[in-house]
């Protein structure tokens, strides 16, 4: 492997000729520019897939759902469950889909493993035809400061 001034590492790997005419197949399908590009956002991928899964690091991401608004009670538990996570979901918007159906979009931040877990929940519900978390490694800067912490900065001055 080799290093140059602006922070990228060379290296190389062995491919099958039809995995390597894939991702060339790949690069042109997705519009990146090179290779390298490409790879660099699948591991990218791939690493906060494994985050995601595997570690209890504070994370962002969504949760997507696609509901049925006419089962009894969905809308309700749901909305519960937004307000019972508060801290966790912090911003929530639907769109009305054909059949009775929502589409439903929670931008969501803290350890992966609470994220995963209120997921879960609620995906779980009757009338949830389907649910997708995704996360990223990055986290959302922090939205407002409490009151004791800018009182305690002029205390400290």
């Amino acid at each position: 492997m080799t290093q140059n001034n602006k922070g990228l590492v060379r290296t190389s790997a062995s491919l099958p000729a039809k995995v390597l005419e894939d991702l060339d197949q790949l690069v042109i399908d997705r519009g990146f520019n090179n290779r390298s590009a490409l790879l660099a956002e699948m591991i990218q991928k791939e690493v906060s897939a494994y985050r995601q899964d595997y570690t209890n690091e504070v994370m962002a991401g969504t949760l997507t759902l696609v509901y049925d608004h006419a089962v009894p009670g969905l809308q309700v538990k749901l909305n519960q469950l937004k307000h019972q996570y508060v801290a966790e979901i912090i911003s929530s918007t639907q769109i009305q889909l054909m059949d009775h159906h929502t589409l439903e979009v929670n931008l969501m931040q803290g350890a992966a493993d609470q994220l995963n877990r209120i997921s879960h929940e609620m995906i779980s519900n009757r009338g949830v035809k389907t649910g997708n978390l995704y996360l990223t490694h990055s986290a959302l800067p922090p939205i407002h400061t409490s009151v004791t912490d800018s009182s305690q900065e002029t205390q400290n001055d």
